[in-house]
């Protein structure tokens, strides 16, 4: 899909409406990780650079459509002056005139859009307002471009439009994974149910050569195929759908590989009394709680043939010793291969991150997408609606 990005916007002189995504952790009223500033940053400074003026929209909590002081984006204010190394201007009701009223160089930080009611509806009469305040729209929220809300979607309707180098980023890293990608193609899906993900496997099928399946979703696939899984976490009312999705596979020529050995433990903690066994022999008071080492070779051979690989969800169940061993395994090899020029690779999801992050894989990563539920619905096949907005 076509869309613009900063180099193709004249910005001299212009306000430069940019929604962001600010959405931070917060406790006691500071901020207590800042990586989502540190993102915007770039646009920021490329909209200043190129003579434009930067009035930043954003969301912050789930107001519900009314002023809640706690979930002011003021909290935020003096965060983002540290990271920019600048003042920043916070206005509550914005107005046109007061905007062009501010001198040139200036960042503007308006309040959360979601404090209106008609910012979640994509009102039109938002959006015109909005666009009334602006002369260009940059979108650099990808993690909120899956909603079609008034500063998201609505009002790019009504700009000039642009991805800012978040979203530019997000966009062409994505391009890279799923629209068309350098074969073969590895996704890792991983996480406890297969229920949550069905769109995600269904589209991936048709796209991916191999597909890994970890965590407790492999349980139900092995569960699919008559295998005994003890007291492992499973959906046994999915199974018909779990074949469903390897006849789907089969038909595409995508293989999908399952544990071929698991790690057992009788309870689910840190360091518990654990065995490795073949998938299909877990004990019936058992539980399976990460993929083996026969398991993770497999994995390890299918990422060194690859050239492309997208991973969603841990292998098994990474937050505690030691059945984070297949899931680290796997990271650091893709990180490795990332690495060396290899693999490009493209991650994405909450436990995702937090995965990679423990196997310290994080960084040799090509692409790391912080999205979320946008990332998740980009992977399905779906059309986002505020990238849409922008062709």
């Amino acid at each position: 899909m076509a869309w613009k990005t900063l180099d193709d916007m004249d910005l001299t002189g212009k306000v430069v409406l940019t929604r962001v995504d600010i959405n931070v952790p917060v406790d006691n009223g500071k901020v207590t990780d800042d990586t989502r500033i540190q993102r915007i940053l770039p646009t920021i400074r490329d909209i200043l650079a190129k003579g434009g003026k930067p009035v930043l929209l954003a969301h912050f909590g789930r107001p519900k459509g009314k002023p809640v002081p706690e979930m002011s984006l003021r909290i935020v204010q003096p965060a983002l002056e540290a990271a920019l190394g600048q003042a920043v201007v916070f206005v509550e009701k914005p107005s046109r005139a007061e905007i062009d009223a501010t001198a040139e160089g200036a960042v503007i930080l308006v309040e959360n859009t979601r404090f209106s009611p008609m910012e979640e509806k994509n009102d039109p009469e938002m959006a015109q307002f909005l666009a009334s305040l602006g002369d260009v729209f940059c979108n650099d929220a990808f993690s909120a471009a899956h909603r079609a809300h008034a500063s998201t979607e609505g009002v790019a309707r009504l700009l000039p439009s642009c991805a800012g180098r978040l979203m530019q980023a997000e966009l062409s890293a994505l391009e890279a994974a799923l629209g068309t990608p350098e074969r073969p193609v590895v996704a890792v899906v991983g996480g406890a149910k297969v229920s949550t993900k069905l769109d995600l496997l269904g589209n991936l099928v048709a796209r991916v050569d191999t597909l890994v399946i970890g965590g407790g979703m492999a349980n139900t696939f092995l569960a699919a195929q008559g295998i005994d899984v003890g007291k492992s976490l499973a959906e046994h009312d999915m199974t018909g759908t779990a074949r469903e999705i390897m006849d789907k596979a089969r038909a595409a020529g995508c293989e999908i590989l399952l544990p071929v050995d698991v790690v057992v433990a009788r309870e689910f903690k840190a360091g518990a009394a654990h065995e490795t066994v073949p998938a299909d022999a877990c004990p019936a008071d058992a539980m399976i709680l990460d993929a083996g080492p026969e398991t993770v070779a497999l994995v390890a051979k299918a990422l060194a043939a690859a050239k492309t690989l997208i991973w969603n969800g841990p292998m098994g169940a990474f937050e505690i010793e030691p059945f984070d061993a297949a899931t680290n395994a796997a990271a650091k090899q893709a990180a490795d291969l990332s690495r060396a020029g290899k693999l490009v690779s493209v991650a994405g999801g909450g436990d995702t991150v937090a995965a990679l992050n423990k196997a310290g894989a994080a960084a040799d990563f090509t692409y790391i997408s912080t999205a979320g539920g946008a990332f998740l619905e980009w992977m399905e096949g779906k059309e986002l609606p505020g990238v849409a907005a922008l062709g």
